[in-house]
């Protein structure tokens, strides 16, 4: 397993260089946004699934080929479903001051030991859709024993703890959390969280559900106002320039794909090289069978085979 890749274009970040510290969709939700894909293990309960060792030595090794903006844990599956995630942020710590960010569902957050493991990294962004359990189940489809009352109590006390910066993601979908009894039901639980930010998402790329529909700009800005504050529509974000000495451009554009869908522009950025270049990259592995082409909406995404 390749536990670093990217680094990855970030529309909130930057230049992201990834870690990914779980295997393939194992996770605690089985999201129908998801962009990864569907939930094949579901679980709730942390455990060591890497070595902190290679994590780190990879790390090493990539960074100094590829210093990014931030360092990011995040990746295939929940990462505080990882019983190490603690230690991996003392190490990661240890060798760079490039921040972290964890992108969180924040589902284990209501967890003390969680809560105290994560408390290194510099940005936190858990995920919040809905108050309402049957909205909430619609959307993230759970883990069994997993409660909405505590997850909604585990953000806020981990707001009260965590005193560096802390986003809060709402994920919107047309027809399932866009209505007024939803965004007023939201609008209360971030005053009572009061996140640094609150940063508006929809559907962006090819969900793991076709019932996953995005919002449109007019929409999202009428929520915004509303919101109000120091809410946030992401939006695409130009990147710095970077020279990266690759040893492959063909491998880093599958484990780029292997984790996420991207777009010509996605990996031209990423890896600063020109869009003919990726171009005939991508044309190379569609060839070699190592990446598919899925269309969503006016966006032609790249997707991994393997």
């Amino acid at each position: 397993m390749s536990y670093v890749f990217g680094p990855v274009p970030s529309r909130r970040l930057g230049l992201s260089l990834g870690i990914d510290l779980i295997p393939r969709k194992t996770c605690s939700y089985d999201c129908i946004y998801c962009q990864v894909g569907k939930t094949t293990d579901r679980i709730m309960e942390p455990s060591s699934f890497v070595s902190v060792s290679d994590v780190i030595e990879e790390l090493k090794e990539v960074l100094l080929k590829t210093p990014p903006d931030v360092i990011t844990l995040a990746g295939s599956g929940e990462p505080t479903l990882n019983a190490d995630i603690g230690v991996i942020i003392s190490e990661i710590k240890k060798i760079t001051p490039i921040p972290i960010t964890l992108l969180t569902n924040g589902s284990l957050l209501w967890n003390r030991q969680v809560r105290e493991k994560i408390t290194g990294v510099d940005i936190l962004i858990p995920t919040l859709s809905s108050i309402y359990e049957e909205t909430y189940n619609k959307i993230h489809r759970p883990h069994p024993g997993l409660k909405l009352d505590n997850i909604l109590n585990g953000l806020k006390d981990t707001r009260k703890e965590y005193t560096k910066d802390y986003f809060l993601e709402v994920v919107l979908l047309a027809g399932l959390n866009d209505t007024e009894k939803e965004i007023s039901g939201l609008l209360n639980i971030i005053n009572d969280i009061k996140p640094d930010r609150v940063q508006l998402n929809t559907v962006v790329r090819p969900p793991s559900e076709p019932g996953a529909i995005s919002l449109s700009s007019e929409k999202l800005e009428e929520i915004k106002n509303f919101l109000g504050g120091n809410t946030e529509i992401i939006a695409a974000a130009p990147l710095k320039s970077r020279k990266n000495k690759l040893d492959s451009i063909g491998d880093q554009i599958i484990e780029m794909i292997k984790r996420r869908p991207v777009t010509v522009d996605d990996i031209s950025n990423s890896l600063n090289i020109k869009k003919v270049e990726t171009e005939r990259f991508i044309k190379g592995l569609k060839i070699k069978g190592y990446i598919e082409e899925q269309r969503h909406g006016d966006n032609l995404f790249y997707t991994s085979k393997q």
